[in-house]
């Protein structure tokens, strides 16, 4: 059993290691006024800091969770650790001998398991660096050395190698007391078949510390084409390491984070020491793991959330890249502070970036530009072909749940504007509408969507289900009245609306029942000069028994209209024509809003050529009516 700690020496610990200074490594202090200082819980969510610190009574309190204490019991709370562990881990930073009440000075088999488990860590840390000079490590200096990285980077950033052989580190790690139990639980070795080898063989090792400066784990790369093993080989989990809980690189980039309020998230351990190097001394990155909750708690301490507060990803321009830019942008509204995404034109990362336009393009290359949520909006809406409606309203589909989980009304209302440009929705009031109906839905129901019984989209409209009624439509629709009403004209009086009426697309008429029997007509040899069998032959062209009902509805209905003739015709014929032009406009303008200004120059040029000659054929409909067909 372990000694019990000296009195004496555990006050000399928390006389000696001041409190504002072990809590600024983990969040962010600002001045509270009093003396005091202030910052964002650890030890639960909130936006508005309540928790302060007292460096003069060495003492911190939450005034939302109600956690407090003294240096040591911080410690404990934000590292899980006995309060031996604290004690002796606070003694070696300030560099006290503790003494032990059983036994004088503990041994070091006695001593808590986090502390051994970092001891370990620290000299297996120390044992790799000292390797990189041997000669079996050229392939790792070589590695380095071609991606821009010198003796001197290597040292900054902890580089090592592991050598090749079964039992290296083990053996050496044996010889400074540790046991056989303790190496396996640290990750660092793993059975074999006569007793624990080493994890880590032939490989280049970085060192991966927590926000406390602690090694906990290591990331490991394969150097050699004989090596089996994954590309990257992590530390498992142990009681010190867990992946979704460390970010590479904290250590060095706390400090500059906390100061200009900005992070910059990396994918890998050479694109942090190429930010670095660059002066971009806020990079990190995740270790083996997707960027989660557990990250953005880390970085939002050191944020503190405050509104200039700024968060840059750098993934890869690849689908995997794109694929885990989506993933960071799930977890958006975790954060207080603005994110942005940064991929180099060629889609190179900050490590070959640097090699080949040097450190001026890696820290211009980190500078906010593209706000995460348009990216992730844009990786879906480009999915789906916005010239046609169907495309437009899928994507609307699609975005606007993830809109809608955006927690500020504000910030929802102006990226749901911000959807509608990127969609070519021009009413974009109706896609503002659209995503807060659907995040009512999600605070109700906690679904994306609407449920049974809740009014459907069809197209961009929201309509309440209705039970089906036949091919008729309802002729209180304008639009369809009025192509209802041109169809009837081509059916019974095919001489009034000749040969114009032959020259309309099918698309021209929006109710797809009538689209069907402008079909029929057009399958049938048109209405032009039609023969003696001509409504014979249009019913024998519809395709099934419903469509060949409306055909003859149609031919028998009385037509509108106390005088039937070519003036009444040709009003139809306009009617229908002019609401396909001003349809098509509103597409084309929407795609002009898509391309934005620095769209291609000559796609940009022929949809604005497109918008002039479809304005001036309608003014022209307008002004001449159908002498202008």
């Amino acid at each position: 059993m372990a000694g019990r700690i000296n009195d004496d020496d555990v006050k000399a610990v928390r006389d000696a290691v001041p409190i504002d200074a072990v809590v600024s490594e983990y969040l962010q202090l600002r001045n509270a006024g009093g003396g005091n200082l202030k910052g964002l819980c650890p030890f639960h969510d909130e936006k508005s800091p309540s928790f302060q610190v007292s460096p003069s009574k060495g003492l911190f309190h939450c005034f939302g969770c109600q956690e407090g204490g003294d240096t040591i019991a911080f410690v404990m709370k934000i590292d899980h650790l006995s309060f031996s562990e604290t004690v002796e881990r606070l003694a070696a930073k300030a560099g006290i001998t503790l003494r032990y009440e059983e036994g004088g000075y503990n041994p070091g088999h006695q001593r808590g398991e986090r502390t051994r488990l970092v001891e370990a860590h620290t000299i297996a840390a120390r044992f790799y660096a000292e390797q990189l000079g041997s000669p079996e490590a050229e392939i790792g200096r070589k590695f380095l050395a071609e991606r821009g990285f010198d003796q001197a980077a290597a040292e900054h950033f902890g580089v090592g190698y592991s050598p090749a052989g079964w039992d290296h580190l083990t053996r050496y790690l044996r010889g400074k007391g540790f046991t056989d139990r303790e190496l396996i639980l640290s990750g660092l070795s793993q059975d074999g078949r006569r007793g624990p080898i080493d994890r880590f063989r032939g490989r280049l090792m970085w060192p991966i510390k927590d926000v406390g400066g602690d090694v906990v784990g290591f990331g490991a790369r394969k150097l050699r084409d004989d090596d089996n093993g994954p590309k990257y080989l992590n530390t498992p989990e142990t009681p010190i390491y867990k992946k979704s809980q460390v970010l590479y690189g904290i250590d060095l980039a706390k400090k500059d984070i906390a100061k200009v309020s900005r992070a910059v998230v990396v994918e890998g351990y050479t694109d942090v020491m190429a930010c670095h190097l660059a002066g971009v001394t806020t990079a990190i990155a995740t270790c083996g793991t997707s960027f989660g909750s557990e990250h953005i708690k880390i970085l939002r301490r050191l944020l503190m959330d405050n509104g200039s507060a700024r968060v840059i990803f750098t993934f890869d321009g690849d689908a995997a890249g794109q694929k885990a830019a989506l993933r960071a942008f799930e977890d958006d509204q975790k954060f207080a502070a603005e994110t942005y995404i940064a991929i180099a034109p060629d889609g190179m990362d900050p490590c070959e970036l640097r090699l080949a336009k040097g450190d001026e393009a890696v820290a211009d290359l980190v500078q906010p530009r593209t706000p995460l949520f348009e990216f992730a909006l844009r990786q879906i809406v480009n999915r789906y072909d916005l010239e046609i409606p169907s495309g437009r309203a899928a994507a609307l589909d699609e975005a606007a749940p993830i809109v809608a989980r955006i927690k500020n009304v504000a910030s929802q209302h102006e990226v749901a504007v911000q959807l509608a440009g990127m969609l070519g929705i021009l009413d974009t009031q109706f896609v503002v509408r659209r995503v807060a109906q659907i995040a009512r839905w999600q605070r109700q129901g906690g679904t994306k969507g609407p449920e049974r019984g809740a009014p459907q989209r069809r197209g961009y409209e929201i309509q309440a289900p209705t039970a089906p009624a036949g091919p008729a439509l309802n002729l209180r629709s304008p639009a369809h009245r009025t192509e209802r009403e041109l169809l009837k004209l081509a059916l019974q009086r095919p001489e009034l609306v000749s040969p114009a009426f032959d020259a309309y697309g099918v698309d021209e008429f929006t109710a797809p029942p009538y689209a069907a029997v402008r079909q029929c007509i057009q399958d049938a040899g048109g209405a032009t000069d039609a023969p003696a069998d001509y409504l014979d032959a249009v019913r024998a062209a519809a395709p099934d028994d419903t469509v060949r009902a409306l055909v003859t509805e149609l031919a028998v209905e009385t037509i509108f209209a106390k005088t039937v003739d070519e003036a009444y015709a040709g009003d139809q014929l306009v009617t229908v024509r002019l609401r396909a032009v001003d349809r098509r406009i509103r597409d084309v303008q929407g795609t002009l809003a898509r391309l934005g200004p620095h769209g291609d120059p000559e796609r940009l040029a022929a949809v604005q050529n497109e918008l002039w000659v479809l304005t001036q054929y309608g003014q022209s409909l307008r002004n001449h009516g159908a002498a202008a067909l």
